[in-house]
């Protein structure tokens, strides 16, 4: 069974681990192979050790797990746009463990969070254009690409970014009730 809690410094490891499994899954063909192959681990190593070091005031990061093995994680940062809300930053489900809802939980508890600190109601993430599964996972929660931007990959080159957005946080939870 899936325990969703506040993530520790003791995660931080767990996380970039998981993070960086997941790019390489993921942006093969979109980021660089040079950056996947030899790069991204210390990279995410490097944003959570941070992240967990000196946390800024409005983040939050959530994890999955499961019998002490990380399922997935979303890191959040509460109103970071006057205009489109909280930003999630990160929503990562392991390969192994997609499809069982955990995502979608991830970002319930990310609502719930929201509604404590009386934070606006929406909310808003980037994601790859190339990034077709993720792009129809949040499409299916109910939200809408609002815009498109060039994004400066790590590891060199660009991306076509798009913003997707949930006006009101209803709107989520209205899918996955």
């Amino acid at each position: 069974m899936q325990h969703y809690r506040e993530a520790t410094l003791q995660d931080a490891e767990s996380i970039a681990i998981l993070h960086a499994t997941s790019w390489r899954n993921t942006y093969r063909g979109m980021f660089s192979d040079s950056f996947l192959d030899t790069e991204v681990w210390k990279n995410r190593k490097n944003v959570w050790e941070q992240r967990f070091f000196s946390p800024l005031p409005n983040q939050k990061v959530i994890v999955a797990d499961e019998n002490a093995s990380l399922s997935g994680f979303v890191c959040a940062f509460g109103d970071e746009d006057s205009v489109w809300g909280t930003l999630i930053d990160n929503l990562h489900v392991s390969r192994q463990k997609q499809g069982q809802g955990i995502g979608s939980q991830l970002l319930k508890h990310i609502v719930f969070w929201m509604q404590h600190s009386h934070l606006s109601d929406s909310f808003y993430l980037w994601v790859l254009n190339d990034n077709h599964p993720a792009r129809r996972f949040y499409e299916k929660l109910g939200a809408t690409n609002q815009e498109a931007v060039l994004h400066d990959n790590p590891g060199g080159g660009q991306s076509l970014a798009l913003r997707y957005a949930w006006p009101d946080y209803r709107i989520l939870l209205n899918k996955i009730s």
